[in-house]
């Protein structure tokens, strides 16, 4: 294992985990569409036929062939196949979503017609077509989405349209939590020297908000060498990523790095040049069965932890499934953001309404949650710099729930 004393560039680390995470991406498996929502599409999706598949009706109303008059020779409902009109001055009544016949000329919309004593039915088509051709909204094997799509319930209705009745999806990533710190309650206020835990309780929400499968945070695990090895090789057995809470930095109860060691890791990122949330890092642990998995060290101050979150495991398991990683919407900050020196400041901000600007919020402290619960991401004030009110600068969003549109 080896480790490199200096931090990683914060825009660095996120490239660095993500690759990490696309070497490592699990193997592909084909599941119904009723189990898609929220996966990651491992191959493209293309149509299987053109779409629509034949003339369709987008109207209630005639299919006529020739001048008026038309005599009427049939119907076709939705579902249904209508002989062709093979003579001029015929027609056939027609619903909504049905099959256009063939030697049809025009559509005629119900409420614009009339019908006679005989029958025969009167009325001007409009000068645009009310029917749907085949191919207007796809054509056979064009691409519709690429692999690395995110799988959303809009996308499960296109791959229906198709056809299709399964999809080839990625493995979703299983994660497992770890809680670090003999100080740590799980239960009751804080007081007598010990605090409550609050990652525990709020770290798997995130994680399955970026597409892993997670259960109930373990621990405190207690702050011995031996404990910490064991909780982490016991849950590196079934995760393909742990994340722990605290001890990332090299003081006197501050177990990960020696438990890493023993593990046969080996640093993908090692401490990142970003405030708050430096001492966090990403290792890579060799499996039994070849395959790697990894472990995130999160730093044990709440807001610091949640950057880490977005700054490495975000990425890592954007690559595990797949996906790209996307670029960082530019906004407007309302009010003055400092710098953080040679290190990137991550801001707690909230969107205004027209979600093109953003406004700092109170009560960002490491340690505190009460401005991330207010808060809708963080604007990124680059290195040596600083953003003064009506500047420009990226934004990294918190994670919506999974399948969910920005």
């Amino acid at each position: 294992m080896s480790a490199d004393d200096l931090p990683v560039a914060w825009d660095r680390a996120r490239t660095l985990a993500y690759e990490a995470g696309r070497a490592a991406a699990g193997p592909a498996e084909v599941i119904s569409l009723a189990e898609a929502d929220g996966r990651t599409l491992a191959e493209p999706l293309r149509a299987l036929t053109d779409l629509p598949a034949f003339p369709t009706s987008s109207i209630d109303g005639w299919a006529v062939r020739g001048p008026e008059p038309w005599r009427l020779v049939g119907r076709v409902l939705a579902g249904g196949v209508a002989p062709p009109l093979e003579e001029d001055g015929t027609c056939v009544e027609i619903a909504t979503g049905a099959m256009v016949p063939a030697g049809a000329d025009a559509l005629v919309r119900v409420e614009e017609s009339t019908s006679d004593d005989d029958g025969r039915v009167s009325g001007r088509p409009r000068d645009l077509p009310e029917w749907r051709l085949p191919g207007e909204e796809a054509h056979k094997d064009e691409m519709l989405l690429p692999a690395g799509a995110a799988i959303d319930p809009a996308v499960i209705g296109v791959a229906a349209t198709c056809g299709y009745e399964t999809l080839t999806v990625r493995a979703v990533p299983r994660a497992a939590v770890l809680v670090f710190g003999d100080e740590l309650l799980t239960a009751g206020t804080p007081g007598a020297g010990r605090v409550r835990d609050s990652l525990g309780p709020q770290v798997p929400g995130w994680l399955r908000r970026y597409g892993a499968t997670v259960g109930a945070a373990a621990g405190p695990v207690r702050d011995t060498l031996e404990a910490h090895i064991e909780a982490v090789r016991g849950a590196l057995e079934t995760a393909d990523l742990v994340c722990t809470t605290g001890g990332t930095m090299h003081g006197p109860v501050d177990h990960l790095h020696p438990t890493l060691a023993e593990l046969g890791a080996e640093y993908v990122v090692n401490t990142v040049a970003v405030r708050p949330g430096f001492p966090m890092l990403l290792a890579r642990v060799p499996g039994a069965d070849g395959r790697s998995r990894f472990l995130a060290g999160l730093p044990g101050n709440p807001q610091s932890a949640v950057i880490a979150l977005i700054t490495l495991v975000a990425p890592l398991l954007a690559g595990l499934q797949g996906r790209e990683l996307p670029p960082l919407p530019v906004v407007t900050v309302t009010a003055p953001v400092p710098g953080r020196g040679s290190f990137t400041h991550l801001a707690l901000a909230r969107r205004d309404q027209d979600g093109r600007s953003v406004t700092p919020v109170g009560h960002v402290g490491s340690a505190m949650l009460r401005g991330l619960s207010n808060a809708h991401g963080f604007a990124v004030v680059r290195p040596d710099t600083a953003a003064s009110a009506g500047d420009e600068v990226p934004f990294l969003p918190l994670p919506l729930m999974p399948g969910e549109r920005p």
